[in-house]
């Protein structure tokens, strides 16, 4: 007879299971941390924004002209000895802050030291800096937002800007107020994350960093958060208002010392002491000439128009954030947020529309202007897509939109993003394949060209890229056009007995504030070598500005060395121009792009 068999033991109750010990240092606990945090590894979101911006930095053309004669060519001259001055360097007006310039001239010159270094490598070694030093920035951002509102928000903010033209055209441009981009993200960064304490000081001197060194006008955006710090402060105890006041303090003075330093710098290469900052103040705000307006005005319109093209739908979610997380807050059950966290993401969403208001308010608008403010309209975008979804997926069933399926809401939801980044997409497409062509002319030169030789433009002056293209000791001139205003002189290139960089506190001659035009900038047309001109064939037999002629149809003149395919923008259909379009012949006549052609021609001898 068989044995009978012990009866199982039972199972202990789950409360009484024996549950594996994980060290939080395990190595799987930490990922798993970081996952519930940010939903991806941060490393993954650097490299999405280092995509991105690579890109930017590899395809996007030079779309201001002020990139190019406020801030390569003085980089250029401190690096290679010559270069074109403005009228904003002369020591008579000090405007611009050879600190900054300096700083780039640094991270440029490295490249000098790597094997195969020509000067166009030292333009693309700066702009990857750029492409690098700005993921960077914004991943720091980006963290914050995860650790303060939520990983979805963090998502979207990613969504938000690496799909778009404004991204492109910003994070890798040599501009003060892309710089003051940088330093928003980090100051917000800071201000935004209490995690290890408050960092009032620490957020306020990155914001210092980008107005000081950068745009003075960009440190106001950290007025918000100190509103929200002297708030906060106000409604506490003694001993919590006087920590408080203590980091606004550490704050103003941390700006206060960069002042000084960046005043110290500038008095070196000017040789007289400059406060700069106050100087574009004063010039934007109380100059007696006509200030800024004296290069154009636009409508009220204007922003909103150029951020709905670079930005599309996440600039209409953008201006609608605070009525819907106001909206949220009246008619939605309470998610248990509190009253300080709500007035901490009111606090997140006010930059934005205290920048866009006081620029839309300017007569003179520029498009880099908005560059500042670009992660603010992420975030906002971000967070308002977040309640929209919050709204679309948690509706009550009695609704009509409780009532859809959710897999019909995903595809909805999906079909919008993927719409909206392939507009993106094809904006920046379009804004490469139209006006790409200046980057890429000049190569031959290195061939053809010879050492002393002049490259000179007439209507096409603002499309000259930097002296960078160009080969060692050849000069970029200028031939009179129809163009009545103030074109840049160059540097001096005296340098015994006047110690380092001359030229930048030597007295100009020809410059002046008030854009009025100076003949002797112009160079007689027998002493160019080569000219850079840009034709448009089909306007078909238009009559030309006698000073403005088809230089490349004189052929007995003028020998043909390059030329590459140049949007005519006057002749092509808004939507052309807005996005790319291929050239298919079967694409209707009104949705075609026109072309020109952007030439560089050599002078027969």
């Amino acid at each position: 007879m068989a044995p009978k068999a012990k009866p199982a033991a039972p199972k202990p109750a789950p409360s009484q299971e024996k549950r594996e010990f994980v060290h939080p240092s395990a190595k799987h606990a930490r990922k798993q941390a970081i996952k519930d945090a940010f939903a991806i590894q941060p490393i993954s979101a650097f490299y999405f924004f280092l995509a991105a911006n690579a890109v930017a930095a590899l395809f996007s053309p030079i779309q201001d002209c002020d990139e190019t004669f406020n801030y390569w060519e003085p980089t250029h001259y401190l690096s290679h000895g010559y270069g074109l001055q403005t009228w904003e360097y002369s020591p008579e007006f000090s405007i611009r802050s050879w600190f900054y310039i300096a700083i780039h001239a640094i991270v440029a010159n490295i490249r000098r030291l790597l094997p195969h270094s020509n000067k166009v490598a030292e333009f693309y070694f700066l702009r990857y800096a750029f492409a690098v030093g700005c993921a960077f920035c914004q991943t720091l951002m980006w963290r914050s937002i995860c650790l303060a509102l939520s990983p979805r928000v963090g998502i979207f903010f990613i969504i938000a800007t690496i799909f778009s033209p404004g991204n492109f055209h910003a994070s890798t441009a040599y501009l003060p107020s892309s710089f003051a981009m940088y330093m928003s993200c980090l100051g917000a960064a800071a201000f935004m994350n209490w995690r290890g304490g408050i960092k009032t000081a620490m957020g306020m001197f990155w914001f210092a960093v980008g107005g000081v060194l950068g745009w003075p006008f960009a440190a106001a955006l950290c007025a918000p958060f100190v509103a929200e710090e002297i708030f906060f402060a106000a409604v506490s105890d003694q001993d919590r208002m006087f920590e408080s006041a203590l980091r606004v303090f550490r704050g103003v003075m941390a700006g206060v010392l960069l002042v000084g330093l960046d005043a110290s710098i500038n008095t070196f290469f000017y040789r007289r002491f400059e406060l700069v900052s106050w100087n574009i103040i004063k010039y934007n705000i109380f100059s007696e000439t006509g200030g800024p307006d004296l290069y154009g005005t636009e409508p009220w319109t204007f922003y909103f128009k150029n951020l709905l093209l670079n930005f599309n739908i996440w600039f209409i979610l953008a201006l609608v954030s605070l009525p819907l997380f106001l909206l949220q807050k009246l008619f939605m059950r309470s998610t248990g947020e509190t009253f300080q966290s709500g007035l901490r993401t009111f606090v997140f969403l006010t930059p934005f529309y205290m920048w866009l208001g006081i620029f839309t308010l300017q007569p003179h608008k520029e498009e880099r202007f908005m560059y500042p403010v670009y992660p603010f309209l992420a975030l906002n975008a971000a967070l308002a897509f977040h309640s929209f979804l919050t709204f679309f997926g948690n509706a009550s069933p009695r609704t009509l939109v409780g009532k859809i399926p959710a897999k019909l809401k995903l595809a909805v939801v999906s079909l919008g993003l993927v719409a909206s980044a392939i507009v993106g997409l094809a904006r920046i497409g379009g804004m490469y394949t139209a006006y790409h062509a200046p980057l890429s002319l000049y190569d031959p030169l290195f061939e053809v060209g010879g050492r002393g030789d002049t490259v000179c433009f007439g209507k096409d002056w603002y499309r000259f890229p930097t002296s960078y293209f160009l080969p060692k000791d050849m000069h970029a001139k200028f031939v009179r056009s129809e163009f009545r205003g103030l074109l840049p002189g160059e540097f001096s290139e005296a340098t015994t007995g006047f110690g380092f960089f001359g030229g930048t506190w030597l007295p100009t001659i020809g410059l002046n504030n008030k854009n009025e035009e100076d003949m002797g900038k112009y160079v007689d047309l027998r002493m160019c070598v080569f000219m850079v001109d840009t034709q448009f064939p089909e306007r078909g037999d238009v009559e030309l500005p006698p000073n403005e002629p088809d230089y490349a149809k004189n052929v007995d003149r003028w020998e043909e060395v390059k030329c590459l395919p140049f949007l005519d923008a006057e002749s092509t259909p808004f939507l052309a121009r807005a996005v790319w379009m291929p050239d298919w012949e079967i694409i209707p006549e009104g949705f075609r792009r026109k072309w020109g052609r952007h030439c560089l021609l050599k002078q027969r001898r």
